[in-house]
């Protein structure tokens, strides 16, 4: 009864390690993806900012603006390695209480690295054209401290995100990086001479020119950014002099809009742990304790087997 009581433990605890084995090398990539039905809003926020606006052809300063972004997975669009995502920004004037800008984009992408592929109507805006490389909304799950490639909706192409440091935010500990860009030029526009002080051209063509700082606090553990800091300057340019500015100013997350990104971020942390870990180290310790007492049965039967083979080969005194 002992030996079979030991070999049962020790089958048992053998079949924990192989739990604890997958749960570290194997489950984590099967479980832990970024989701297909993403359904968040994230409010951006800036007072102080300027811009052209184009119904009253003037330039307005000193404005407060709020930009709101919503995402959208398409779970139909997704597979088990690539999510896709719909976002649409509106830009909005709060001081004169009318519209800036409208966008959109459409992004799918690798669901644990974050790497955006070209697949499933990706585009920017209506332009399915666009060739996308590096991150987008999210950053690897596990971030690294290193420079990421992340794509910029305005350019269209990739730009460097460089390791800045940790930081603090809402009491999460985060990843920062920062991604620069300097009076790089990505469209052109006709304007009249006159609205860029040229009045001696009726029209001409000027390069859209875009400097930009991004500020990226990235959850280490879900690649999930919990707060962004945009300062953006966006100017038509004449030999090379900005003549007229589109937009200029910071926008940054607002505190519930922070509060909510960390908040969502700490609840995966703790789920992507009990996988990772957790259940893992539970699995590993129950299983070696089943192992060792199966071990110890059945080597305590084998010595009383022996014991007795020996009183059998002492021969009886006459």
């Amino acid at each position: 009864m002992r030996h079979t009581v030991g070999v049962s433990l020790t089958a048992v605890g053998a079949f924990f390690l192989g739990i604890a084995l997958m749960f570290r090398l194997v489950v984590p990539g099967q479980l832990i993806k970024f989701p297909l039905n993403e359904d968040t809003v994230t409010r951006l926020a800036g007072t102080n900012l300027s811009y052209f606006n184009t119904t009253q052809l003037t330039e307005l300063t000193g404005v407060s603006v709020e930009a709101i972004n919503t995402t959208s997975g398409d779970v139909a669009a997704g597979t088990a390695s690539t999510a896709v995502w719909d976002g649409f920004t509106a830009v909005n004037d709060e001081t004169n209480h009318q519209a800036i800008s409208y966008s959109s984009d459409r992004l799918a992408f690798n669901r644990r690295t974050g790497q955006l592929v070209n697949c499933c109507g990706a585009s920017v805006g209506s332009d399915t054209s666009v060739h996308f490389s590096g991150l987008g909304d999210v950053w690897p799950i596990g971030v690294q401290k290193q420079t990421y490639q992340v794509f910029n909706t305005t350019l269209n192409k990739a730009v460097p995100a460089t390791y800045d440091g940790t930081a603090s935010i809402d009491g999460e500990n985060t990843y920062k990086f920062v991604q620069t860009v300097s009076n790089d030029q990505f469209a052109t526009q006709a304007v009249p001479g006159s609205l860029v002080g040229i009045p001696s051209q009726p029209s001409l063509t000027l390069p859209e020119v875009l400097t930009a700082t991004n500020t990226y606090y990235v959850d280490p553990t879900t690649g999930a950014p919990v707060d962004v800091i945009e300062t953006q300057s966006v100017t038509l340019q004449y030999n090379g002099a900005p003549k007229l500015v589109l937009l200029q100013g910071t926008l940054s997350e607002t505190p519930a809009s922070v509060s909510s990104a960390v908040s969502t971020a700490k609840g995966y942390d703790d789920e992507i742990t009990a996988v990772q870990d957790i259940v893992p180290i539970v699995a590993l310790l129950v299983g070696l304790v089943l192992v060792v007492l199966g071990i110890l049965l059945i080597s305590r039967r084998d010595e009383e087997e022996e014991e007795y083979e020996d009183e059998d080969a002492v021969p009886s005194e006459v």
